[in-house]
């Protein structure tokens, strides 16, 4: 068998839409271990969120955090955002009426609302940072819709932003980024983004999905995404990744 490495988003690629894997995903991950393929995760979420997968799958590396944290074989690897433009940023958009503003750190999430989904710790001294942490991600959500396509204050040079499912704005260290995450999971089995396979539906997986050897979507991507896909796959709610890899990873026709 060619060797070849898996990489897949979680949420809307992987996981079906209530957060769940199905007992056949899980069959096709774990042959694929089996027969020495690294299967890898890239995701949005927090390590600390990606740890009940990790139980089930046992992924051979993981960037988490849009790849702001990666756990590694060899170690964990960080790229946060400097605390001055941090706070910076934060005074900025604190001037956004009803905006909720979070951070996800290395000692915790927190936002300046309770945030019933998320449960963050509620923290009432922004823009000022928490002390003794790494900025990973700040996240932003507006009331006024019209706020994502108005954003009116030009980011520092070190970070950059991106949308995530359609209402949520991601800002994000430079060295920070899906892209960068695959290019050091990959090192570390001595293999080429030309021998992963990436799987991804939302913004922050089209570097990945362009630039790996095969980029393929979930048919519930973005258009975006679609439209630059090597490949579509069925949905998440159809177990589109291991339909796709028993199909054409297990059978070795790439």
């Amino acid at each position: 068998m060619a060797r070849k490495a898996i990489i897949t988003d979680l949420d809307r690629t992987l996981l079906r839409n209530d957060g769940t894997l199905s007992e056949y995903t899980l069959a096709v991950l774990k042959k694929c271990r089996s027969l020495g393929i690294p299967v890898m995760a890239a995701s949005a979420r927090p390590l600390r969120s990606i740890m009940s997968y990790h139980r089930l799958i046992g992924f051979d590396a993981i960037t988490a955090t849009n790849g702001a944290v990666l756990s590694l074989p060899n170690g964990v690897m960080e790229f946060g955002i400097p605390p001055e433009i941090g706070e910076r940023i934060c005074e900025k958009l604190l001037r956004v009426p009803d905006l909720t503003l979070a951070i996800e750190t290395s000692t915790g999430f927190y936002a300046n609302r309770e945030i019933p989904h998320w449960q963050p710790i509620v923290y009432d001294r922004f823009p000022k940072l928490p002390e003794h942490c790494v900025l990973y991600k700040i996240l932003v959500s507006a009331s006024d819709k019209s706020f994502y396509n108005n954003i009116d204050f030009h980011l520092p040079d070190e970070v950059y932003q991106t949308i995530a499912g359609n209402d949520l704005l991601q800002i994000m260290s430079k060295k920070a980024s899906k892209w960068n995450g695959v290019k050091h999971m990959l090192v570390c089995f001595n293999l080429t983004p030309k021998d992963a396979v990436y799987f991804g539906d939302d913004n922050d997986d089209a570097e990945p999905i362009a630039r790996c050897g095969f980029g393929v979507a979930a048919a519930n991507a973005i258009p975006a995404v679609l439209d630059i896909a090597g490949e579509i796959m069925a949905s998440n709610e159809e177990d589109g990744v291991a339909q796709y890899i028993e199909k054409y990873i297990l059978s070795e026709k790439i």
